[in-house]
């Protein structure tokens, strides 16, 4: 298997944890991986970036532009920022819920996110939209969506991981506190992913 995985978000929303347990979830089945993260001012709300790539044919832990296969994209403009390394046939899963950076909070700029999820469906033919407060709302806060996430690619059957072996590195990684409710989370992405499964 070879494959590229862009992972993107803003400080504070999981992104690296996502990276990581994918990451592991290959490494445990005997795959080569190598990964970066830019991480910047990710503690202030920055941008945050992490490369993953799976196979034998990669060379460099950074994804080259245009060969991304897929992003797991946490928040609109990061996905719309980054979506030059994602390859044309390269499929999108998107949190459309705006996280609304300090500039917007004090110019009042109307950023909501929607011009963001209708570039990228102009761009992309594959495009998987997730709300996550609307899918997260029965366990009170979105920001179970890095593992939610994870259940929706799983759920599409397009990362040639299988399910058990991610949930195992779920179980190692998460803290016990909250891994009843991180696998809620993945259980409820995970049947979004089933709508759109690579057949």
């Amino acid at each position: 298997m070879n494959k590229n995985i862009l992972l993107c978000g803003v400080g504070g929303q999981g992104t690296v944890l996502a990276s990581k347990l994918l990451a592991a979830s290959a490494m445990e089945i005997g795959e080569e991986v190598h990964s970066a993260e830019t991480i910047g001012m990710a503690q202030r709300g920055g941008s945050v970036t992490s490369h993953l790539r799976i196979g034998n044919e990669c060379y460099s832990p950074l994804i080259p532009e245009g060969e991304a296969d897929i992003m797991l994209a946490f928040e609109p403009s990061e996905a719309v920022r980054n979506l030059r390394y994602l390859k044309k046939s390269g499929v999108v899963i998107v949190n459309n819920v705006p996280v609304k950076p300090v500039t917007e909070s004090l110019n009042e700029t109307g950023y909501d996110g929607i011009q963001m999820i209708n570039y990228l469906k102009e761009k992309v033919e594959n495009v998987i939209e997730v709300d996550a407060s609307e899918l997260l709302a029965p366990l009170g806060s979105s920001k179970y969506f890095n593992v939610a996430v994870l259940g929706v690619l799983i759920g599409t059957n397009m990362l040639g991981i299988d399910e058990q072996t991610v949930v195992e590195q779920i179980k190692k990684r998460v803290p016990e506190r909250f891994l009843e409710i991180d696998m809620k989370a993945f259980n409820m992405g995970k049947q979004i992913g089933e709508g759109y499964e690579a057949k």
